[in-house]
């Protein structure tokens, strides 16, 4: 396995001054680099850091032993109480104006919290974010076209959200014009993919992590989840095996932001988002997320700053009752909701408004029917890549992170086919292209790209 990459950082200082008359304060320990960083100083100290009013949530899940500290270019620079307080704790940069601090041994998160709190300093939870995945059995493997024998049992599945989502006529619309189903810059901020399986062989041209560094050592890990993710987007295409990817050829980059878990936090995010943005994604595919997640002012603004240049694209949540799911609530960002079986009707899991979640979904497209779901039979789930094995595995998955990539490998071909889009002009575009026959925004691939050409 490829070991994880640590780019170069170079750190945007906190502003230490003293009171006038006072002795210094003993600084905090130096700040220590995350992963995934390749700022210059110069980006990093003209880089707006504007913190919107926001709420702490101490009950939602979050990453132990860390907090956030949150620091303002614009003040004049930090009280004497608040270098105290910082002195002996150990920082590490996420980026602009934010530091992740580890909680001192004996000292819970949130006492902590209220002792920064208390010497001036603005503090959040470091959130924890879950891939939106619902895998079904994994022993019923499926690609399109394919007869895959399990045991003693032959599923045959077909990649039936292409048709839905009029992806193959998006791709006749480009060769009409003169141009191949090529996309722009893809970032796919998940799990580690599994570049050595045979899909995806020589399709990522950069992979990294943007997780905090591992004390052990531990290399870049594969993962079913981002291993799928990818495929839907960027699978080998016209090969004469396996499944098709959207985006048959184009930039593709993987962000190590979840672990082999499943798991990844505030900082991990912010990370993998600063880092796509540095290297010119222009599109972001965010298969992750959490629920009621109302103050997390660090992935707010680097979702802000992603997506002035790109389009951030994430899956709306797979709970049907507790609205559309962080990110995808922010208000730039595209939030893709699944159908099941019918293109008029959700899938049971996916997420959706109510009176006290009132964040509409943008855009729907097929995920699966789902395990649990009325109708459920294995074949009506989507055919994905597995990782592992001899790199041929594939299997079957439902879930709001499989609608969601269908949509980001749309969006690569829009900006793919007309490059000087902006992610505003884009993001209108893929609006107003859905179809609303049936009363859904559902996807309409063929429409989109249409509509993007030049």
């Amino acid at each position: 396995m490829p070991r994880r990459v640590l780019l170069p950082v170079l750190l945007l200082p906190l502003l230490l001054t003293a009171c006038p008359g006072q002795s210094p304060a003993p600084e905090p320990d130096p700040v220590e680099p995350l992963a995934c960083r390749s700022r210059s100083v110069a980006a990093l100290e003209t880089a707006p850091v504007s913190w919107p009013p926001f709420t702490a949530d101490w009950n939602a899940a979050r990453v132990p032993g860390q907090v956030l500290v949150l620091a303002d270019r614009a003040a004049e620079g930090l009280s004497a109480q608040a270098l105290a307080a910082l002195s002996g704790v150990h920082l590490q940069a996420v980026g602009p104006g934010v530091r992740l601090a580890r909680t001192p041994a004996g000292e819970a998160d949130r006492a902590f919290a209220q002792r920064l709190r208390a010497a001036g300093l603005r503090v959040q939870p470091n959130y924890v974010y879950r891939a939106l995945g619902l895998p079904n059995d994994p022993a019923f493997p499926g690609n399109a076209g394919l007869k895959i024998k399990v045991n003693t049992a032959t599923v045959n599945a077909f990649q039936t959200y292409l048709t839905r989502s009029r992806v193959p006529e998006a791709w006749d619309a480009l060769k009409a014009a003169g141009k191949a189903p090529q996309g722009a810059t893809v970032a796919v901020l998940d799990s580690a993919a599994d570049r050595n399986h045979t899909e995806l062989q020589g399709r990522l041209s950069a992979a990294v992590s943007c997780l905090l560094p591992d004390p052990d050592g531990d290399e870049l890990s594969a993962s079913d989840h981002g291993t799928e993710v990818t495929g839907v987007i960027a699978a080998n295409t016209n090969n004469g095996a396996g499944v098709a990817g959207v985006v048959w050829s184009g930039p593709l980059l993987g962000a190590e932001v979840l672990d082999r878990n499943g798991l990844g936090s505030t900082a991990d995010l912010a990370a993998g988002l600063n880092y796509a943005v540095q290297q010119g994604a222009r599109v972001i595919n965010i298969s992750l997320g959490a629920p009621d997640i109302q103050g997390d002012a660090v992935l707010d603004a680097a979702l802000t700053r992603a997506t002035q240049v790109a389009v951030v694209v994430a899956a709306a949540g797979n709970t049907p009752d507790e609205g559309v799911y962080y990110p995808a609530s922010h208000p730039d960002v595209i939030a893709v909701g699944a159908v099941g079986s019918r293109d008029t009707e959700l899938a049971c899991y996916s997420a959706r408004p109510d009176a006290e979640h009132p964040r509409a979904l943008d855009i729907v497209a097929p995920g699966g029917v789902g395990r649990g779901c009325p109708g459920f039979r294995a074949e009506l789930d989507l055919p994905v890549l597995a990782s592992g094995g001899d790199g041929k595995q594939y299997r079957l998955e439902a879930g709001t992170s499989f609608s969601a990539p269908v949509v980001s490998g749309v969006v690569a071909l829009m900006r793919g086919a007309n490059p000087s889009l902006s992610a505003a002009q884009t993001r209108a575009l893929l609006r107003g292209s859905v179809n609303r026959a049936g009363g859904l925004p559902l996807l309409d691939a063929a429409a989109a790209v249409r509509a993007a050409l030049p």
